[in-house]
């Protein structure tokens, strides 16, 4: 099976299985989103989906948010981990889009990463999931499983690196599901301790991972 045939059935099989993807967490603006993704870091959506509400109520915009005490802020979120650096982080992060960009969540990626806390996954994901632009975030779902499914090679042994591998070969009109699609796969089937392969559509012919 050549590179583009392994892509053409992967990609065909999401098409047909989940035409249309979402985060898992919840988000009313932009804003509440860009919150949420830091949080997520190293903490599963679940978890952030049960803090966020709360915090929401009391810091529902970058404007409260860059006011907030970062000592109730930490409280708030303190079932998450590492809650003392992501409480200051996501203070830090309103008051820059506050003083730089007017209260509103910037579009593009150079500003995204400006912001304290966000990283390229992370403004990756906003430009996706908010934006709709054809960014690829690559979290350890996405990076096990594209090389579990020779979707990557050996060589793309960084994020980055898979990041751009995956972009060169999916349609950009594809690309914010796929990101869905790959991390689903990885949260759910593909998982990286005992995969369940037994519920995986690729595991005959597809699938080069030997079951482990």
């Amino acid at each position: 099976m050549t590179h583009k045939e392994r892509y053409d059935v992967v990609l065909d099989y999401f098409r047909k299985v989940m035409p249309t993807t979402e985060t898992e967490l919840h988000w009313a603006t932009e804003f509440q989103l860009l919150v949420a993704v830091i949080l997520s870091a190293q903490c599963t959506d679940k978890r952030v989906n049960m803090v966020t509400p709360e915090l929401f109520r009391h810091y529902p915009d970058a404007n409260s948010l860059a006011v907030a005490d970062v000592g109730e802020v930490r409280r708030i979120i303190s079932s998450i981990s590492y809650p003392n650096s992501k409480a200051q982080h996501i203070v830090e992060m309103s008051k820059g889009i506050v003083e730089r960009f007017s209260g509103e969540v910037p579009r593009n990626r150079d500003d995204l990463m400006s912001l304290q806390g966000v990283g390229r996954k992370t403004a990756n994901v906003m430009m996706a999931v908010a934006f709709g632009q054809p960014t690829m975030a690559v979290d350890t779902h996405v990076y096990r499983v594209s090389h579990r499914l020779g979707l990557v090679s050996e060589e793309d042994d960084t994020p980055l690196k898979v990041e751009l591998t995956l972009t060169e070969n999916i349609p950009p009109e594809d690309i914010p599901n796929a990101h869905h699609w790959l991390l689903l796969h990885g949260r759910y089937v593909c998982v990286a301790r005992k995969p369940h392969c037994g519920e995986c559509p690729f595991v005959n012919g597809i699938c080069p991972c030997p079951n482990p």
